[in-house]
């Protein structure tokens, strides 16, 4: 295989005329990119449907990969929205003078390159490169083999557009689809400025493991909706339901279902039938398993059931004896990416606020909000488990950085 050195040096040395390039020339980049997203979407669709063809149909990635008409929009109108956010960078976060008359300014600015390695989605190609325009970053992207064809379709169509628009093409690089590349661009150091590997969790360790480019991990997420005893079982059984069902393949749905045991025999009793109609696998620990005899999809649960991430119907669910249980059981088995109490006791939320250590907390609602778009981010590269530099949906003010500007005239020390 040939090397990929020189396309990633080829982004690196264009990522400098994005610093150049005036902010109607990027927001003009973008809303084309949209209009012709839509355009194009015949082209994207039968791109996709030769990724598609050559999956297994009871593939659970299946749905991750599936571009049709409806998900081009919502694509093109997230790309929209991104347009429309201010810039990040350029920003002045702080500005004194010190007594020997220096001027300092600290100033928000670009990463530079950033490469992203991430699995089926085809919908994060335009994400980033979007994200990436609008924060005036260049962009190296490692889709993988499952979704070539649709990658190759929308980056060819990415590059045209920033052609037009008089921007370098090669501020949006895809690279070979096959695995063997990874190990080059996990030592650019000199051209790539941070890795975001998005995708399972086996993914985002191999690259955490193997890459001298520092990582910013967009992690896997086992989330965990509890149902507290004085929670609204209304409120309770619709947050439980959407969590799970509403679209299971992503990293925001839930998997593990906690209930107390007060409230255990009303709630499952009520929940058999929704989740039922859904087809939903259930994983039941022994009390559980006992409270959901006639549950037509029900499975005895084991412990690696626990702290797994099914993305697909299928979830665990376990009875606990009250929230300190809870609590301790969600700090066991949790990833960190967004866990949910349900709950009338205000004391109770208030405590799981306060101790769940995740990227985002919820009380009363589904965890499927832990988004980008729906956090009025305009859309996002991942949503990142870590603590360090950004944390929860990784979107546009988080693709920046800082640096010091000192103006002089003439001082020494």
């Amino acid at each position: 295989m040939n090397t990929i050195l020189p396309q990633i040096k080829k982004t690196s040395n264009a990522s400098v005329s994005l610093k150049r390039a005036t902010d109607k020339q990027l927001k003009s980049a973008l809303t084309d990119m949209a209009k012709a997203l839509e355009a194009n979407a015949k082209v994207l669709i039968r791109a996709n449907k030769k990724d598609l063809a050559k999956q297994s149909p009871d593939n659970p990635r299946n749905d991750r990969l599936l571009l049709n008409e409806q998900r081009i929009k919502n694509i093109a109108a997230s790309i929209r929205n991104i347009s429309k956010l201010p810039d990040p960078s350029g920003k002045v976060l702080e500005s004194r003078k010190l007594s020997n008359g220096l001027l300092l300014e600290r100033v928000a600015v670009p990463l530079g390159v950033v490469g992203a390695i991430y699995e089926s989605r085809p919908n994060v190609t335009f994400d980033i490169a979007a994200l990436c325009l609008r924060s005036r970053n260049a962009c190296v992207l490692k889709g993988s083999s499952e979704a070539d064809n649709t990658n190759r379709a929308a980056v060819a169509l990415i590059r045209k557009v920033l052609k037009d628009n008089r921007l370098d093409p090669d501020c949006v690089t895809l690279l070979p689809s096959e695995r063997e590349v990874v190990s080059e661009l996990f030592t650019a150091t000199k051209y790539v400025d941070v890795l975001i590997p998005r995708g399972s969790e086996s993914l985002i360790q191999f690259v955490r493991k193997n890459s001298q480019v520092p990582v910013i991990e967009t992690g896997a997420g086992v989330c965990h909706v509890y149902i507290e005893k004085e929670a609204s079982i209304s409120k309770a059984l619709n947050i439980a339901v959407n969590a799970k069902v509403s679209r299971p393949s992503v990293c925001n749905a839930a998997d593990t279902i906690l209930v107390d045991a007060a409230i255990a025999a009303d709630f499952f009793k009520k929940l058999h039938p929704r989740l039922a109609e859904h087809g939903v696998e259930i994983f039941a620990e022994p009390k559980a398993y006992k409270l959901l005899q006639g549950y037509p999809f029900l499975q005895k649960a084991t412990a690696e059931d626990f702290g797994r991430e099914f993305l697909s119907l299928k979830c665990a669910v376990k009875v606990v004896r009250d929230i300190d249980e809870a609590l301790e059981h969600i700090r066991e088995h949790s990833t960190r990416h967004s866990e949910a109490i349900v709950s009338e006791n205000k004391k109770n939320c208030e405590r799981f606020l306060n101790e769940v250590d995740a990227a985002a907390v919820y009380t009363n609602a589904s965890t499927r909000f832990t988004d980008g778009e729906e956090f009025g981010l305009g859309a996002e590269i991942g949503i990142s488990t870590q603590k360090l530099h950004a944390r929860g949906p990784f979107a546009l003010e988080k693709l920046v950085t800082e640096k010091w500007l000192v103006r002089g005239n003439g001082q020494v020390r």
